[in-house]
């Protein structure tokens, strides 16, 4: 049996390695809690300081913008929406001649007489389709023009302004209501 005396002695050693690992635990978890808060600290000061920076710059930019809207009319407003569209549409229509580059073979070669013609037959209305995108490509290049030179919207045939609502309906045309309907009857009777 173990008395007293022994009991105090391993105790003694005891104790003190677990004060000492305590006290090097407790020291860990201090110095890596005051490193973590030094490091939110630090964190959140710099994105204070960021969206300080960010909420002036938005707000001067703002002023400036809103500045430049009141200046606009509402035919104004409604071109540069307009422009906008037809910029996004000019966008999805080059990104879509490339794709077709990229898909459209340039010699077609098969076996069968059948899938030749087949194949031709596509290809041929893929070019069609192309040829027409060119076409409309040219039109819009053409209102961005004229928006940008300030005589978008005035008829080719009267002079009149063209109502926002056709040019929302179709922003490439050059020609009012009255205008386009007289030539499409002019169409009409001449091919009889």
């Amino acid at each position: 049996m173990i008395n007293k005396k022994t009991k105090k002695t391993v105790k003694k050693p005891v104790k003190k390695a677990v004060k000492k690992s305590v006290k090097k635990a407790v020291k860990k978890s201090v110095k890596k809690a005051v490193k973590k808060s030094v490091k939110k600290t630090v964190k959140k000061t710099v994105k204070k300081a960021v969206k300080k920076t960010v909420k002036k710059i938005v707000k001067k930019s703002v002023k400036k913008v809103s500045k430049k809207k009141v200046n606009l009319s509402p035919r104004k407003r409604d071109l540069q929406k307009i422009k906008q569209g037809l910029l996004s549409q000019r966008y999805v229509l080059l990104k879509e001649a490339e794709v077709a580059l990229n898909i459209l073979p340039s010699e077609i070669n098969f076996p069968d007489m059948g899938d030749q013609a087949t194949a031709e037959t596509d290809r041929n209305f893929m070019l069609r389709l192309r040829d027409r995108e060119r076409m409309l490509l040219k039109k819009i290049e053409e209102a961005i023009e004229k928006i940008n030179n300030n005589t978008y919207g005035i008829c080719d045939g009267c002079g009149s302004q063209i109502g926002t609502k056709r040019l929302e309906a179709r922003p490439v045309t050059d020609l009012c209501i009255e205008c386009k309907t007289r030539q499409e009857e002019e169409e009409r009777i001449t091919e009889g």
